[in-house]
This record gives C-alpha cells, structure tokens and sequence, in this order.
C-alpha cells in the first residue's frame, strides 16, 4: 500500500496529464524491457530469471540490476522484479569471502563474476527496491521475502567489519557517509541517497535505524560540501570533506575529480529527495546555481561536454548526453523558472537513445520522467 501522500506532475503545464505521464512511464518501460534489440537492455533467460545489461560495457551490474528492480516496482511489474532479484541472487551474490554479503558489482551476461568487489549504489537500490516491493505486493517466502531480505543487506551495509565479521563496512561509521567502495576511505557524492535512509528504518532494528537517521542527515549536509559554491557541479569521487578526490588514473580507469557522468546523479538525487521529504532553501539555491551554469552564455549553446567542478569547460563530449538532459530537467522539481522550464522542455524533446550506450542514458531519463510526472512514488 502506498503512503498517503500526493505527488506533483510538474509536466501538466507542458500539456502532458496525469493520463499522458503514465502511459509515457508504461511505454518507456517497454522500451527498456520489451523493445527492440537497438532500444532494450533487459534480457530474460531460462524460465524465471532476467538481466539488465549495460550496453556500453557488456556486462550486468548492480548498479543496473537494481535500478531495474525500482523500475519494475514503480510500474508494478512483479514478475520482472522477481526474474531480476533471483538472478542477482544466483549469480552476484557473494557467500564468502571478505565482501560475504555483498553482491559482485559486475558479472558476465552468463552470470559468471567480472569481480569479487561490490559497488555500494547497487546495495542501496536493492534495499529500497526490495522495502517497496513488500510494501506493495506484501512479502513471500525464502528470497522473495523481501523485507528480510532487504533488512539483512542493509545491516550487513552498516556492520560489517564494526561487528567483528571479516571485510568493511559500505557507510562510514564516523561520518555517516557512504563509501566509494567498501574498502576505500572516499566517497562518491551520486551514491548519496537521504531520502532512501530514511525510508529504510522499515526494515532496520533500533540500532541501524537511528544509524540510517544519522546517515540521510550526514548526506544532506554532504551534499552541500561536495556541490560547488558557484557552479553548483559536483565531482564523481570526493574527499569527505566534499573536494574532488584525485584517484591513480591507470586503477580507477581516468579521471573522477571532474563533473563527468556519475556526477549528473546528483541533482536527480537532490530532486527526489525535495519531492519525497520536502523542498529545503538549500536545494532551491543549489538548483539555480546548476542552472544558471548551463546558461552561461559560454556554455548556453555548448553545454554537452566534460567540465571541472568550478566551471572550466574540457574540450571533450560528454558520455551521456541524454542522462545529462535528463537529470538538469529534474532541477525543474526544486525550482520552477524560465531556466528550469528551459530544461524540461528540452527533456521532453528529447527521445530515449538508442545503440551501445543507451543503458545509462535511458535509465536516468525513466528515473527523471517518473519524477517529473509525479509517478516516482513512496510505496
């Protein structure tokens, strides 16, 4: 059952009705599960299982098995979230090792494991995916009880390692903040998510529940360290004390001190977090900064690329064009201008994208469509 509550659809003034919202929402989910081979990602294999494929790197990970689960359950399609939590369970789960208790953050399209790490943004999306599905279809049995399971993701998340177990913990007992990954001191300011903590007390017992409080209040006051002055860009990796973090480029694959495509998360972030739990001075000022860096007259026209975090333009396109799109048109929930209609009108033009880098484009346009049309809902 879902929380009393009212959700806006902030495209009504762009002619599109509740109606319209949610027959887009329906259709971009067949898209993304059911469309073509140039437009799906998801992929269902034997006769109870299924994938979400990123199509940039050709390999499943959590971060795409999980935002698959919290589509499904937005959309109300049990059956493909119960076909994707098993092979996730199946196949990235780890038994031991010092992850035990984590899921393996990428594993080959036949299930065998790329690594034996875990990547915390895909343990976080399956506690809250898995919480709202036992809030909405109520809780089964064995790995479709879905609150214990959640529940028993989330303590291994906030314990492990402070509790004795061998490995680390994936939040950072001090600060509150979510890690990178579990075994590195940094954070990633897009891996923030407030507005889930707060809803993940449902399946938490009294110690990680006043913990998980204690997390979204941390995240929140992250947010405005890791989010530029000025600029209002964030860098994919930081410090905890909200600076750009400057990884060994060869380890971590390239730079992550820039606003480059983990980074567009977080304004996303920032808007569910005002549409769930309400809109705070802070987010207001946050969003029209963001927003009036775009509309600079330098970048008003030329925006589409790779920047640092205090403005400086990078002669080189950004990856995720749409996902960039998409996330600026979100600000639209926290601030309702000339710039922020500028943004979601561009959004609304915008078509899903098609071809190898879809996956990540196309999942943050369906995040930020529900949001904007009042359809990314509590449950």
């Amino acid at each position: 059952m879902s929380t009393v509550r009212t959700y806006t659809n902030y495209l009504n003034k762009f002619g599109i009705s509740d109606e319209d919202g949610r027959a887009r929402c329906n259709e971009i989910f067949d898209t993304i599960f059911y469309g073509s081979d140039s437009e799906r990602f998801y992929q269902a294999v034997d006769d109870d299982m299924g994938y979400i494929e990123d199509t940039g790197n050709h390999d499943v990970r959590t971060e795409g098995m999980s935002y698959g689960m919290m589509m499904c359950v937005q959309m109300d399609r049990q059956k493909e979230f119960n076909r994707l939590w098993k092979w996730a369970k199946t196949h990235m789960f780890l038994n031991e090792g010092p992850n035990k208790g984590y899921f393996a953050w990428s594993c080959r399209t036949n299930g065998e494991k790329n690594a034996w790490g875990a990547a915390p943004d895909g343990e976080e999306f399956f506690v809250m995916a898995l919480i709202f599905a036992g809030n909405r279809w109520g809780n089964g049995s064995g790995i479709f009880d879905y609150h214990a399971e959640a529940g028993s993701i989330l303590h291994t998340m906030i314990n492990k390692g402070y509790d004795g177990t061998d490995g680390r913990a994936m939040f950072d007992r001090d600060t509150g903040y979510i890690k990178f990954v579990a075994e590195l001191d940094f954070t990633d300011p897009s891996y923030h998510l407030p507005h889930f903590y707060e809803l993940y007390t449902q399946v938490a017992d009294q110690t990680d529940a006043e913990f998980c409080r204690k997390a979204a209040a941390a995240s929140r006051e992250f947010w405005k360290k890791a989010c530029h002055p000025v600029t209002g860009l964030n860098s994919e990796y930081a410090k905890y004390d909200g600076s750009p973090m400057k990884t060994d480029y060869k380890l971590f694959g390239g730079r992550h001190d820039w606003f480059f495509s983990d980074a567009y998360r977080t304004i996303l972030n920032i808007a569910i977090d005002t549409e769930w739990f309400g809109r705070s001075d802070w987010a207001a000022e946050e969003a029209q900064k963001y927003l009036s860096f775009f509309e600079r007259p330098e970048n008003r026209d030329d925006w589409n690329h790779i920047f640092e975090v205090d403005g400086l333009k990078i002669d080189t396109p950004a990856l995720h064009p749409v996902a960039l799109i998409a996330t600026g048109a979100a600000a639209h929930v926290i601030v309702d201008n000339d710039d922020s209609r500028k943004w979601a009108k561009r959004f609304i033009d915008t078509l899903l994208r098609e071809g190898d880098r879809r996956y990540y484009d196309n999942c943050l346009y369906f995040f930020s469509y529900m949001l904007l049309s009042g359809n990314y809902r509590i449950w």
